[in-house]
């Protein structure tokens, strides 16, 4: 399955099982994925990195 020009969110997505599926997502083609998050800006900040 391809995500090629997709726009994705991902709850929970600045670690863990959250953080994987929104590295997956962009891995298969995902050209906007946003990351939601509620209590550590680092970790956020760390993952966006990533997917960026």
């Amino acid at each position: 399955m391809r995500f090629d020009g997709a726009s994705v969110f991902v709850t929970g997505g600045s670690r863990g099982i959250g953080k994987a599926i929104a590295l997956r997502f962009a891995e298969l083609g995902a050209t906007r994925v946003a990351i939601g998050y509620l209590r550590n800006d680092r970790a956020a900040e760390a993952a966006a990195e990533e997917l960026r």
